[in-house]
């Protein structure tokens, strides 16, 4: 891709000069330099500047969304012509959350490998803006996750439904909450622990008019008492103090496993979609489309059916 393009995304995700420079390996002056001359080549201002950094104008907005397409495909380009050097075999590639990684992808994945014994499997875990993060980098193929409200179309992701699920509250054997059905409101009133916290940078992932400052709701670390990538640290965090965690109910058995119990609760909890992320000028690809089939067989197999 072209340099001042590159130099252009860097900018607008890094939301200053000095951020963007930084992570260039490049100095201030050299990229507000850069930075004009892209804005005189095409005409229009692109960025807004203030003393809290730089936004994007609908120039620059436009700009910034096609620039992405354009070094995502390109990027995929680079590592489908890597990939078909010597290679005979579909290996796996794919992005998961823990609690599906142990409910049904596990054994898929076993399968596979049995199927495709000279295949190279590669599974990353993560929350699902992790995932996509690794999706538009081309990292991965393709990954299952919550369904994510409010994204930007400009990702080009298309998510294909799995299954509804509900949520559930899970705390340690003994805590209070369990002598008594109880209220959200009640439960919430306790400390909460969370795996899926958003990360500043995964904002850009979100329709505009979705987009919030750094302190928004949605990306707010203060309401949680504890946090982590980690599944496994969040579950030794409730299991030893009075804290909560809320997670999908289909992993009951296996926190159940682990010494959690699940919260009777009076009132309906949320529930949520999960399914497939696969960007749309791939998902059509025959190694891809097999992929997706694997996971769907394998999701029918241990998931509640869609309506």
């Amino acid at each position: 891709m072209d340099k001042l393009l590159n130099q252009f995304l860097a900018v607008a995700e890094a939301g200053t000069i000095s951020g963007a420079a930084t992570a260039l390996f490049v100095t201030q002056p050299t990229l507000t330099f850069n930075m004009k001359k892209l804005e005189e080549t095409m005409g229009v201002p692109l960025l807004t500047r203030s003393s809290r950094g730089v936004e994007l104008t609908p120039y620059g907005e436009t700009l910034y969304q096609n620039a992405r397409l354009m070094r995502r495909l390109y990027d995929n380009t680079l590592k489908a012509i890597e990939n078909q050097r010597g290679r005979t075999e579909q290996g796996l590639s794919i992005g998961t959350g823990y609690s599906w990684w142990t409910f049904f992808i596990r054994d898929m994945v076993v399968e596979y490998s049995q199927s495709f014994p000279n295949s190279r499997i590669h599974v990353s875990l993560g929350n699902q803006l992790r995932c996509m993060d690794q999706l538009l980098s081309g990292d991965i193929s393709l990954f299952v996750a919550h369904e994510i409200e409010g994204l930007n179309r400009s990702t080009g992701a298309r998510f294909i439904p799995l299954a509804e699920i509900g949520q559930g509250y899970f705390v340690r054997a003994g805590h209070p909450l369990l002598r008594a059905p109880r209220s959200i409101a009640e439960i919430e009133a306790y400390p909460a622990v969370t795996s899926s916290m958003p990360e500043t940078r995964h904002q850009r992932f979100f329709e505009t008019w979705s987009r919030t400052t750094g302190s928004s709701a949605a990306f707010d670390q203060g309401k949680y008492a504890f946090a982590s990538n980690s599944l496994a640290a969040c579950l030794d965090f409730v299991a030893r103090t009075e804290a909560v965690i809320n997670h999908t109910d289909v992993m009951e058995a296996e926190f159940e496993r682990r010494g959690l119990k699940r919260v009777t609760v009076t009132e309906p909890t949320r529930r949520s979609m999960i399914g497939i992320y696969v960007l749309n000028e791939r998902a059509d690809e025959p190694r891809v489309a097999d992929l997706i089939a694997w996971l769907e067989a394998a999701a029918r197999a241990a998931l509640p059916a869609l309506g």
